[in-house]
């Protein structure tokens, strides 16, 4: 890509699954069409002061637009309380970057525009940022950086050039992850579903959760109400998320013999996939899947981590169907 840099189109859609490096990708393409002294392979040096800037994300013709939410903390109210940070790139903020897009670069180059996860932009930002992709000014570039990308308007992916970004392959990913020091590289990956950043984010309390959330899932004496009480302080996504995968791991063992998500727990996800229905442990693991869509804004943390199990339980107790019938 950098081989053509002086003839990249204004506007790329850098798109694939989230935690495989896709912001980073995007930044250091970023930095190599702000560098004022690029290598061989156009690649930023490094050296420059333009590099200097991007590493202190204070380039003046650099401008990153991201959801209050990955920022910190949000703005105080008119009453002085802490407002809950945003998910959404607002209108205003895509608004606020028209200026920039219009005036001349301040380094006699070019400039760049960040936008990521892109699909964050609510439905006026959206249709504001069609505005600035139409026509920009010459050597001005948008990165927009987008995990579920079908959740972009049509309008605005037809605008840009598409850069499909896959996953690492398993061993390449092991070897990073072992030399950025993480614990158990091989386990870390197949709970992140092979995605590297991912996996490196799990620290001792996500690893010590999990084992208490499965441990009582797997337990004989497993009692869902009683499961619930003990993992009280366990957050809906990570319940949720984990038996998504526990539940994948069941229909998978079933079909094919093998888990992806647990190999830890292989002993316990064939005994207990011998016990199930294929067809139910699918149906299950679907509408574990539904979950994702209200596992952020539960009305009652509790009583959803109550009822998930719960559900679980009934799997459970659901008898396999013989495979004549």
């Amino acid at each position: 890509m950098l081989a053509r840099k002086e003839r990249l189109p204004h506007a790329l859609l850098v798109r694939g699954p989230e935690g495989i490096g896709k912001v980073g990708f995007a930044e250091a393409l970023a930095a190599a069409l702000l560098c004022e002294d690029p290598g061989r392979q156009g690649a930023a040096c490094g050296r420059c002061a333009a590099c200097g800037w991007m590493t202190q994300d204070s380039h003046p013709d650099f401008r990153r637009l991201a959801p209050e939410a990955l920022g910190g903390s949000g703005e105080n109210d008119e009453e002085g309380r802490e407002r809950k940070a945003s998910l959404q790139i607002p209108v205003d903020a895509v608004r606020g970057i028209s200026a920039f897009v219009t005036m001349s670069s301040h380094r006699s180059g070019a400039k760049v525009v960040l936008i990521h996860p892109a699909e964050a932009l609510n439905v006026n930002a959206a249709n504001a940022l069609l505005k600035n992709l139409e026509e920009p000014p010459p050597r001005t570039y948008f990165v927009l950086v987008a995990h579920r990308w079908h959740d972009l308007p049509a309008t605005v992916r037809s605008r840009c050039e598409h850069v499909v970004l896959g996953i690492p392959d398993a061993a390449t990913a092991r070897d990073w992850l072992e030399r950025e020091g993480v614990r158990d590289p091989a386990l870390s990956l197949a709970q992140a579903g092979g995605m590297p950043l991912l996996a490196r984010e799990f620290d001792d309390a996500y690893w010590q959760t999990r084992h208490d959330f499965l441990a009582a899932i797997t337990s004989p004496e497993f009692a869902p109400l009683e499961a619930a009480e003990r993992l009280r302080e366990c957050a809906p996504a990570l319940a949720a998320g984990w038996m998504q995968k526990w539940s994948f791991d069941l229909a998978l063992r079933k079909l094919t013999g093998r888990a992806r998500y647990n190999p830890d727990y292989a002993d316990q996800i064939a005994a207990t996939a011998a016990q199930l229905d294929a067809r139910e442990a699918l149906r299950f693991h679907r509408a574990a899947v539904q979950l994702q869509r209200i596992v952020s804004h539960p009305l009652n943390p509790r009583l959803f981590v109550e009822q998930l199990l719960l559900e679980y339980a009934g799997l459970l107790r659901r008898p396999a169907l013989d495979p004549a019938e």
